[in-house]
């Protein structure tokens, strides 16, 4: 596709093994929630597991972040429901259990594919209601990979403590590597998500240590959308942004995407 990052540029080793942390932990579906195997590769296949309310509701692609896998979204899907959305969460490789190994650019690839297979799953079961993408953290990219490639079936993008500039991702991770094409691949990023103009709902923690709040900040300035928010949950870090925001938090959602995006 044209609007595809060339993310090979960061798959060095020393990167890699300290961006990505697989687990293999995975729990049996909880009562209405379905699993499913997306084939990316020859003999791998990418874990899913969908959490429906209704045929008719809209339905959220969520790509979750590092150190997380989909079992752990048990407990977090019913809070989708209840504001009406179906919620469809997505591993990467390695996680959980999907099988290979993750790279940055066998993820965005793999988004590509679990995306053509969400849309397939929809149509099958006919669920009706329009489509929303949204990523936390290291999610954030695959969800804006779709975002920039499939405007016309892609209703909105939801970013929670999302980034975009791996280079400073590598400064906050205490990373002293110097990747040759790093400063190629942020020039390239920046124009990549000014081709997204869909509606954006960008939620950021305004105390998140591990991806500081200057990055939604950026990706606020730099997002080709017109229709677009930034919510900060004050006095939210990284990982606890729903427990001390979680009513801000939900109901950002539930107005972007029924009563805006």
């Amino acid at each position: 596709m044209a609007n595809r990052l060339d993310y090979s540029l960061l798959d060095d080793p020393r990167l890699l093994q300290f961006v990505f942390f697989p687990r293999p932990d995975w729990a049996p579906p909880p009562a209405g929630a379905g699993d499913h195997y997306v084939p990316v590769e020859q003999d791998v296949s990418v874990f899913c597991r969908f959490y429906p309310v209704s045929q008719t509701a809209r339905t959220i692609l969520y790509f979750h972040g590092n150190g997380e896998v989909v079992c752990d979204h048990d407990w977090l899907a019913p809070l989708y429901n209840e504001i009406g959305v179906n919620l469809f969460v997505a591993d990467y490789r390695g996680y959980g259990p999907s099988g290979g190994q993750p790279t940055f650019s066998n993820t965005a690839a793999d988004a590509h594919r679990i995306f053509r297979y969400f849309e397939t799953m929809l149509q099958s079961g006919d669920y009706s209601g329009p489509v929303y993408v949204m990523g936390r953290s290291l999610g954030s990219q695959s969800a804006m990979e779709l975002a920039a490639n499939y405007p016309a079936r892609i209703k909105g993008l939801i970013l929670e403590s999302g980034f975009l500039q791996n280079g400073r991702l590598l400064g906050y991770l205490g990373l002293p590597i110097e990747l040759p094409y790093l400063a190629e691949f942020e020039r390239a990023s920046i124009e990549h998500i000014g081709r997204i103009t869909m509606p954006v709902l960008i939620i950021h923690g305004e105390r998140d240590a591990l991806i500081p709040h200057i990055e939604a900040e950026t990706i606020f300035d730099y997002i080709g959308s017109r229709d677009k928010k930034l919510v900060t949950i004050e006095g939210a870090g990284h990982n606890d942004i729903m427990l001390i925001g979680m009513e801000r938090y939900f109901e950002s959602i539930r107005e972007f995407i029924f009563l805006g995006g």
